[in-house]
């Protein structure tokens, strides 16, 4: 485990330093000429997770952004006939350019696919 050392001397920070001709890892002070060699030959890790977590998009206040086009289709929770859509937001390689709606009820919100409506009825202006 990584942890701050300090010199025994002065009481400075050590910091590591690789010998490479003795093929070790040292902290060494950089006020006075104190030196000790490290029990773990690692400094540092960082680990990426590979995993990518979608957000979830949705809800009754997506209805009210203006920024989001509105079609005529029928929410299959509650019936309303109004709805906001978008493409997907997914990253992984399988994912396909689908619509996704949303409903445009202030109380329902619910989020669902073409597939899953009654059909599209075009907008009146």
């Amino acid at each position: 485990m990584a942890s701050f050392r300090f010199c025994s001397e002065c009481n400075n920070l050590l910091y590591p330093r690789e010998e490479r001709a003795a093929r070790k890892l040292v902290f060494g002070c950089r006020h006075c000429s104190h030196e000790e060699d490290a029990e773990f030959t690692q400094v540092y890790e960082h680990v990426v997770s590979a995993v990518a977590r979608e957000q979830k998009i949705g809800g009754p206040e997506l209805a009210s952004d203006p920024t989001f086009p509105k079609v005529r289709i029928k929410c299959p929770k509650c019936d309303y006939m109004e709805a906001v859509f978008f493409h997907s937001r997914s990253k992984s390689r399988d994912a396909t350019m689908k619509l996704t709606y949303c409903c445009a009820s202030a109380s329902c919100g619910h989020t669902f696919s073409a597939e899953e409506s009654e059909g599209i009825a075009p907008m009146e202006q």
